[in-house]
């Protein structure tokens, strides 16, 4: 799908139906250039099985020679002298060789080493398959959650207007002082950098979204806002031992680091082999005519079947060398897995326990919005009766939007959280992220 096209469909599709996560996602299959490279990578990396078995396998190969020959012998002529005789002649040869390796430990190390490499690349692709879930989400509700910080920062900027009026009204009737003024103003213009800092944020985060859709940018409209009904998700398995039984085994970061210490120990066998003799069996066939002076016309027909025997006795020690090259490598190799490994397991934890937790604060913030909105019917119904003035009611509008928004952020949170989760367990697909979708639905901004 080209740029245009896909820009066309998103002007022609943003009046009708926004974008949810899901429908990201989709498109980010097509045409994030991060995800597309990943196909390659991981083809050209199945590629190593095949490569390493070609070496376990009969290898057949023909050669073949004609040529030319000037040739001038120098021949007894009998009677103690010689003579020279001129020949020009053509010559060729013409063979058919075929090797089977009987005992090639290097070749047998090579062969695991590709079949190592090949799942290297496999859990290597799983691994950014189920980041770009992970990528599409972050970039999806970071936009989301910039535009609830514009507005609350937009009625703070409007609630901090009044109240500048109002205490610039007061000073000039004598009844308000000169700091209160200033104050308001203040609290007006970091209002203003709040507005400009989430604008700028959520720009970044929209053009991220476009890059994994092959455009410049995305408008914010296009993007399906949060239900304000949202609930939890179900967390199965509910107990944190499970979750850690599923990262040991599925996690692909860890997947393909265990084949990394694969690929490292087949490659201190394939040095180590340089030690060992090779046995291979060979048949050719060779045709053979005025190959040489010795043999001048005449004509050689010759089948051979044999074993050969190749037995390496010093290499001035670059065998011993490059063996335990190899095996610091290995090495290495298992304390990167040892470190991935524990750092899976503590980013597990952590989002095991935020998916916990957050459901706690999600209630939490849910009684306080509503406590929130409580207010503000009470101080409006508290000015009519006049035990308020209007700037209490500012104080409470403002404070059910700074709710709003932080009962936002909490569901923000707990989303990536339970998706997080799911990633460093190693299960996250495509359908966990069509519930998260649930969550997304066409509603006001």
């Amino acid at each position: 799908m080209k740029p245009v096209f896909i820009a066309l469909f998103l002007a022609c599709t943003g009046a009708q139906a926004a974008m949810g996560p899901f429908d990201v996602y989709e498109q980010a299959l097509r045409n994030d250039p991060a995800f597309l490279g990943a196909i390659k990578e991981r083809d050209a990396g199945l590629e190593n099985r095949t490569i390493g078995r070609a070496g376990l396998l009969p290898r057949l190969s023909y050669n073949y020679n004609k040529g030319r020959n000037n040739s001038q012998a120098n021949l007894p002529d009998g009677r103690g002298g010689h003579y020279h005789d001129d020949r020009n002649y053509n010559s060729f040869g013409s063979t058919f060789t075929l090797q089977q390796p009987l005992f090639d430990y290097e070749a047998y190390a090579n062969y695991r080493k590709g079949v190592a490499q090949a799942l290297f690349a496999d859990e290597s692709f799983r691994d950014k398959s189920q980041a770009l879930l992970v990528r599409v989400l972050t970039y999806y509700t970071q936009a989301l959650f910039a535009q609830d910080q514009i507005d609350i920062a937009r009625a703070k900027k409007k609630a901090y207007e009044q109240q500048f009026q109002q205490n610039q009204h007061l000073f000039q009737q004598g009844e308000g002082t000169r700091t209160d003024i200033l104050e308001a103003e203040s609290r007006y213009e970091l209002a203003t950098a709040e507005e400009i800092q989430a604008l700028d944020e959520q720009d970044a985060s929209l053009r991220e979204l476009g890059a994994l859709l092959g455009v410049q940018s995305v408008d914010i409209a296009d993007l399906a806002p949060l239900n304000q009904d949202f609930a939890a998700l179900t967390l199965a398995p509910a107990n944190y031992d499970s979750w850690h039984e599923l990262a040991l085994t599925n996690n692909p970061t860890l997947a393909s680091q265990r084949q990394a210490v694969e690929v490292a120990r087949y490659e201190v066998e394939r040095n180590r082999a340089g030690h060992l003799p090779r046995i291979t069996a060979y048949a050719s066939s060779r045709q053979q005519e005025s190959d040489s002076g010795n043999t001048y016309n005449q004509r050689y027909d010759t089948n051979t079947i044999g074993i050969e025997v190749s037995v390496p006795l010093y290499a001035g020690g670059g065998v011993s060398a490059s063996t335990r090259q190899a095996s610091r490598s290995m090495e290495q190799a298992e304390y990167e897995l040892e470190g991935k490994t524990r750092e899976t397991l503590i980013e597990l934890r952590r989002q095991f326990s935020a998916c916990l937790s957050g459901v706690s604060k999600l209630r939490a913030y849910q009684k306080a919005l509503a406590s929130a909105e409580a207010l503000v019917v009470s101080t409006k119904q508290s000015i009519l009766g006049g035990e308020r003035v209007n700037l209490d009611a500012l104080n409470a509008e403002q404070q059910l939007y700074s709710t709003r928004r932080d009962l936002a952020q909490a569901r923000y949170d707990y989303l990536m959280a339970w998706t997080k989760l799911h990633y460093y367990a190693g299960n996250l697909r495509d359908t966990d992220l069509a519930k998260v979708d649930e969550a997304f639905g066409p509603g006001p901004r």
